[in-house]
């Protein structure tokens, strides 16, 4: 397996990047058009979907859109096992990444096209199964470019993830300009954007990335291929079938949907679990590990909730609710969507620095999952204070919703790449590509949950409902501070 590894290694050419592998130019900015095309069509897409169709939307009802919203999330988290799956059995990670890539182009087409609300569910589905094979099959590619033991590895992911900020942060100020002439304008660009983004894959993959994402790392066995494709095939008839019974018959709504995709959102989760902690693969001391895993998973389920209510709740809140004349300009309520990258790009490097000065002296992985609870439910409690003071009715400075942006990125610090961290330090041996996944199945989870919550939402509980979110994070912050000692013992020695 180690010749293998190196095999590959050799075969990409090892400088030429910024000091890094000439792969990673392909790889970055891969995922920085993938990025730039599927945070410009989410930053506009709840608009699109509330707005009366007068004003170019669907003309749904609000709720329903903030539901829909909050789903999308939860399956294009989901997806990802679909899309580990694929590449790990059948054609391993650089065909995942380019067949992902066309399913989102194609996705962003479905959406630029002025329409029904039949292509928008078509342009939904192709999205969440594209993003399920590029999303994660891409970052695994970037290890494969480097050896083992190189040392300018996690500086490499640094590099990458800058990738995905960047495109988040530029795609909402274009595409949210676009939406003042035309929804479809945007999602054009957002299709636009994911073209060239196969466009540099395809080109530079061969010379730049060698042999790397190639290799099928558990291929199914010749007898085995015509049995799961059989069973995939089945799996989508019946899916079809109950589609084309359910809706006519009114047995499948979006409310039957939503919970569904709610019971599906933790029922996984808590799967993967149970195999894991009663599998024979797994040692004791992985055990042990596992039971100190499972607050933090809950704790980021939490975080999760609150952060992802940026694209949902505060999006309608910078609509409806928001002054968006400020100094003399207008300002689009999609451009609020680039706050979270920019923040996170400018504030990455300062708690890296941060963490690597405390050295010895930081806190402890629970104590910092309990400050990022306590960064998300002061987050919700700064945006409540205006209608506190103003009452409900009146517009209030774009400002606030600035500082609440900032507050919970304060928390994604402590939680997201610690808890990246975290989870390859846990992972039981025998299910480490897994555990993988059940990190990002929090993110499924916490907006499975939201689909649920975001129907509370309204101009006269709005006060009430910040307040109850961002109580109920402080309260659970407080209490894993308080069990961090007790958790830090379960973990076995991991610091």
């Amino acid at each position: 397996m180690t010749d293998e590894r190196q095999k590959i290694v050799d075969s990409v050419p090892q400088k030429g990047f910024f000091g890094h592998p000439k792969g990673l130019f392909t790889l970055f900015f891969t995922e920085f058009w993938e990025r730039f095309s599927y945070y410009g069509m989410r930053a506009i897409l709840v608009y699109y979907m509330y707005y009366e169709v007068s004003k170019g939307g669907l003309g749904l009802d609000q709720t329903t859109a903030l539901s829909i919203m909050s789903i999308y999330g939860s399956l294009v988290y989901m997806s990802g096992i679909i899309g580990g799956w694929f590449a790990d059995r059948i054609f391993g990670t650089s065909k995942a990444v380019f067949y992902g890539g066309v399913l989102i182009m194609l996705g962003h087409i479905a959406l630029a096209i002025p329409g029904s609300i039949a292509l928008f569910f078509v342009s939904m589905v192709l999205i969440v199964l594209g993003t399920g094979l590029l999303k994660p099959n891409v970052s695994s590619i970037v290890g494969d470019v480097y050896s083992e033991n190189d040392d300018r590895r996690d500086s490499g992911f640094s590099i990458f993830y800058m990738g995905i900020n960047l495109g988040a942060f530029i795609s909402p100020l274009i595409v949210g300009q676009m939406m003042i002439y035309s929804f479809h304008l945007g999602f054009g660009v957002a299709a636009v954007g994911m073209f060239i983004g196969l466009i540099v894959f395809l080109v530079t993959k061969k010379k730049y990335l060698g042999l790397a994402g190639t290799n099928v790392p558990n291929p199914l066995a010749p007898d085995e291929k015509g049995k799961v494709y059989t069973r995939i095939g089945i799996g989508i008839a019946v899916v079809a079938i109950l589609v084309a019974v359910g809706i006519p018959t009114g047995m499948l709504t979006f409310d039957s949907f939503i919970a569904l995709v709610g019971i599906l959102g933790i029922g996984i989760p808590t799967a993967y679990f149970i195999v894991m902690y009663r599998s024979k693969k797994t040692t004791d001391v992985e055990r042990s590990r596992l039971i100190a895993y499972i607050p933090l998973f809950i704790a980021a389920v939490m975080f999760w909730a609150i952060q992802e209510q940026g694209s949902t709740i505060l999006a309608s809140y910078a609509d409806n609710r928001t002054n968006l004349q400020f100094m003399g300009f207008t300002i689009s309520p999609a451009w609020f969507q680039s706050l979270n990258p920019l923040f996170i790009i400018t504030l990455a490097p300062i708690f890296a620095w941060l963490w690597m000065k405390l050295g010895k002296r930081q806190p402890t992985i629970p104590q910092k999952f309990s400050l990022a609870l306590l960064f998300a439910g002061l987050s919700f409690l700064v945006i409540l204070l205006p209608a506190y003071f103003g009452g409900s009715d009146s517009l209030v400075s774009p400002l606030w919703l600035v500082l609440s942006y900032f507050i919970v990125v304060l928390g994604e610090l402590c939680l997201s790449p610690v808890g990246l961290s975290a989870t390859t330090k846990l992972a039981p041996m025998a299910f480490s590509a897994q555990t993988m996944s059940l990190w990002f199945l929090a993110s499924a989870a916490a907006q499975a949950i939201n689909a649920q919550v975001v129907k509370f939402y309204s101009a006269a509980t709005e006060m009430a409902y910040f307040g109850i979110i961002g109580g109920i994070s402080i309260v659970l912050s407080i209490v894993l501070f308080m069990l961090a000692p007790k958790i830090q013992g379960f973990m076995k020695g991991i610091k």
